[in-house]
């Protein structure tokens, strides 16, 4: 398989930026053969409904803008539409955790979230801010126009808070005790 692919599909399956100098060493190569894969692989996307978006040492991927019109239909669809299980089990952690990372969100739910947290993003339900404790991460808080759309001022108003929020800090505890041990 070659690096474009490589990086294509670490891409993908990551569902979000990551820096060259990180998929460099994810795949054990030199920077300079990094930038020759990403070059590469933005040239095999041309002509294709995917791009590929850089911003300062960050890249991703993303849908061709000639493509925005039939995504706002699609997101016009979206935001209409009832919240899946899985929408919900997210918004609930993100929720009652009051900001949550991927990490904790895919160990509590059992499965992958990053489609899950970007359809929930896209509605404005929630917003992601950079991990104040790891520059790596991301953190993913409740938006005000999903507090204000609930009617609840703060998190805390939320039925049965302090248990649930007690529950779920247990999960998490258990993820940075696992994540120590594998270290």
């Amino acid at each position: 398989m070659n690096l474009e692919s490589k990086i294509e599909a670490i891409l993908f399956w990551k569902g979000e930026p990551m820096s060259r100098k990180k998929l460099a060493e994810i795949l054990k190569v030199e920077e300079a053969e990094m930038n020759e894969g990403v070059l590469r692989l933005k040239n095999n996307l041309k002509e294709r409904g995917i791009v590929l978006i850089e911003k300062d040492s960050d890249i991703a991927l993303g849908t061709a803008p000639e493509l925005s019109s039939l995504f706002e239909e699609l997101q016009k669809e979206e935001l209409n539409k009832e919240l899946s299980k899985a929408s919900l089990e997210t918004l609930s952690i993100i929720l009652y955790k009051n900001g949550a990372n991927r990490a904790e969100i895919d160990y509590i739910r059992g499965v992958n979230s990053s489609f899950t947290l970007r359809a929930l993003s896209v509605r404005g339900l929630i917003e992601r801010i950079l991990d104040p404790k790891d520059s790596r991460r991301y953190i993913y808080k409740p938006s005000f126009e999903l507090l204000s759309y609930m009617g609840i001022k703060s998190v805390d108003e939320l039925p049965d808070y302090g248990e649930v929020n007690n529950s779920i800090n247990v999960a998490s505890e258990s993820l940075e005790e696992e994540n120590k041990i594998g270290e």
